[in-house]
Order: C-alpha cells, then structure tokens, then sequence
C-alpha cells in the first residue's frame, strides 16, 4: 500500500477510488478526486451496497419537534394548540435573528468570516459550543438539525455543529441517522461541559415559580431540582427559546433552564446555577463539505460506519482489526437498519430465525494517516457488506 495516498471512498463494482494526495505534516481540504483503480479499497461509501441495505433513495427526516408538556408530581398531560397558547406568546423582537427554515436559505459571505449553522435561538449550547470553536464566526440559528445540515451543503453556511452524546441522556441516535443520510465530513469535536441555570425576569425568587420552561432533555436533567421546587415542567423546542418566551411572558411565575449567555442575551435574571443532577458535558461535531486530511501528529480520532456480513463471529472479528494493530475504540453505537431491519436465517429446527439487522458506528482513536488505521480499514472490509469513513478529525475539551 502506498501511503502517500489516503483512500476515501470507493465502490465494489468498478473498483475506482477516490483518492488526493497530502503532504506529511500539512492539513487542508479534498477539493479533487482522483480516480485510480486500488482493488483492495473496494467498499467504501458503496451506493450499490447501500441499495442491498435498503438504505439507497433516502429522503430527508420530517423536522424534528419535541413533544408538548406539562408534567407536576410526576405526572403527565398533553396540551392542545389552544391550551398552549395559555403558556406562550409571540411579539415581534428585530433585534433577535430567527431560525433559517430550508427554504429560506440566504447566499454565502464573502469568505471573511466562518459561518456556523446550529439549531435552535442565539443563547442554545449548540452555538455556544460553535463559538468555543470559533470565536470570531457567524453564527447561523437554524429551525431544525437537517436544516442546519442543508445550511452546509447548500454554501449556506461553512459548518454546522451537531450534538451527538450527551454523559447524562446518553446518544442522540437521530443525529447518527442524519450523518448517514447527509454527504458532508466531521471535521472536529468539541466537548462542552453543560452548566443549566434557572433564569427568571427580574428580582424573582425561586418561591414564586410555578412553572419551568425548556428543552425536554434539559428537564430530565433537573428533575431532583424541580421536584424539590414542586414546579410543572414544560418542554420547549430548545432551551433558549424557552429563556426567550419568559423573557417575553414578563410573568414573575414562571421561569426558564438555559445557559448562562441565554440570561445575558434574554435580560433574565440567574436564580441558580448548576441547576443540574449530575455533571454534564455534552460532545458536539464540526461538519463541513470537504473533509479533513489529518496528519499523524497529535490526538485524532476517526468516525466510521458499517454493516456486517453474515457469518458467525463477525462482530468480533470486525472489532478485532483495531485491537490487533493496538488501535483504541473510544465509542461502538448499533443501530437497526430502518428500511430494512430483519435479517431472515434458517436455523437447524426447520424453521426461520429473524434477526435485527445493524449499522455500527465506530469511533477509534487514530488518524487516517496512520498506517495502522489504514491496514485496520483494509482488513475490516472483509467482514463487512458497507462502509463509510464519517470523518477523521482532532478533539478537545472546551468547558
């Protein structure tokens, strides 16, 4: 193998590569591809496979709109359009930007400055962890995570920042299925320690709450705290449209989770910090159109997705390729194949077992420059029917 060439996508059928060569010790972005015929890299980002997976034609997922509650000692109700409308109220704030919805995407700046698309309202932890990143860019609020993927993919925006594992709620499995069914390349972690905080207008106590507003997953993070406060929990889209309603409610009896610039930019008072049960930090992914060719210095870590031959011992032949060459797997996430998610095998008893047929995604530690991944990438296409290299990129922790 040559080294001085790094694969990054194929096909089994015609075995033409994409290939670009990179310079040791240099990083940039792909902007060619150049066709070379390299028969051992032959299933990588197959699309004939991803027909055999039933996984070809997708369309895009419908927006994404967390359910409407209100919850008190414990128990649950659903509110109707009208109900909720006791709880919300709308008035027009210019200077506040608005969500991009997809078809509202605006053309690119010049180049001056990064544009990051994120989902939610100025003052969310997802822009907060694009400005960790990149302190001097644009950020760009987008309605939904598709859209702040479109953003990309449309020159709308440079990146776009997706989060994807929370310590506390765990995977965010619906960000996994869109890095399948968007062509772009994570480009970088980010790992943002999340510190919520109870936030109401101005000189409010924590005795005259009555109800809590903010992201679903923001609630059950605090349910010790709300519990102990005997509040009604209300979900809202993301938390700081949930520090925005409050701010435009102007009811002293109710309140908002959200982070601490959401306070600064809504005008809200922090009642508590740390509102949280447990420590929280979430990891957030930088995507952009071209991916990243990482040199072999420094900590790295490569995402890649694949689905598994039958065989018996696939699985762990598939995870033995990175331990013999003592490559490290920070993170395995299985997912059931959606279109087609039964795998039909005929047992000795005359009869027909189903199975659940998976995607796996993997994230080791080693850049793709390091010979070692390359030979791993190699040797695991022999137990696998797709693979698809998601992104090799640098992390850090940004609290």
């Amino acid at each position: 193998m040559a080294f001085g060439d790094l694969s990054i996508y194929g096909c089994g059928k015609d075995l033409q590569l994409g290939f670009t060569t990179f310079q040791p010790n240099s990083n940039f972005r792909v902007k060619v591809n150049l066709k070379r015929d390299f028969g051992k890299f032959c299933k990588w980002e197959c699309s004939c496979n991803l027909r055999v997976l039933g996984l070809s034609g997708l369309t895009p997922l419908e927006d994404e709109k967390p359910n409407q509650f209100v919850s008190s000692g414990g128990d649950k109700f659903w509110l109707q359009a009208t109900e909720l409308d006791e709880f919300l109220f709308h008035r027009d704030l210019n200077l506040l930007d608005k969500p991009v919805r997809a078809t509202e995407f605006s053309a690119s700046s010049d180049g001056s400055e990064v544009r990051v698309a994120y989902k939610g309202l100025p003052g969310s932890y997802s822009e907060e962890a694009a400005l960790k990143a990149y302190p001097e860019c644009e950020t760009v609020p987008c309605a939904d995570f598709q859209t702040a993927l479109k953003a990309v993919e449309s020159w709308s925006a440079d990146k776009a920042v997706l989060p994807i594992e929370s310590s506390i709620a765990g995977s965010i499995h619906r960000n996994y299925d869109l890095l399948l069914r968007h062509k772009l390349h994570i480009i970088e972690e980010v790992q943002l320690q999340i510190n919520h905080c109870l936030l109401g207008v101005a000189g409010v106590t924590k005795g005259e709450i009555k109800s809590v507003l903010s992201h679903e997953l923001a609630l059950l993070q605090c349910e010790t705290m709300l519990t102990d406060l005997g509040v009604a929990k209300i979900a809202m889209d993301d938390t700081a449209t949930a520090a925005k309603e409050v701010a435009l409610k102007e009811k002293r009896n109710i309140a908002a989770i959200a982070g601490s610039r959401a306070a600064k930019i809504y005008g809200l008072d922090i009642l508590a910090e740390g509102f949280q049960d447990d420590v929280n930090v979430t990891r957030f992914l930088i995507l952009e159109r071209d991916p990243l060719i990482p040199v072999t210095d420094g900590s790295y870590k490569t995402s890649v997705v694949f689905s598994l031959e039958e065989g018996p011992g696939a699985l762990f032949k598939a995870l033995g390729v990175f331990s013999l060459r003592n490559i490290n797997l920070s993170k395995i996430e299985s997912l059931p194949l959606k279109q087609s998610p039964l795998r039909i095998v005929d047992d000795s008893h005359e009869k027909s077992a189903k199975y659940f047929d998976y995607l796996f995604y993997v994230d080791f530690e080693a850049s793709m420059a390091d010979p070692r991944a390359q030979y791993a990438l190699e040797n695991l296409q022999e137990y696998t029917r797709f693979i698809r290299v998601l992104g090799c990129y640098p992390f850090r922790f940004l609290g």
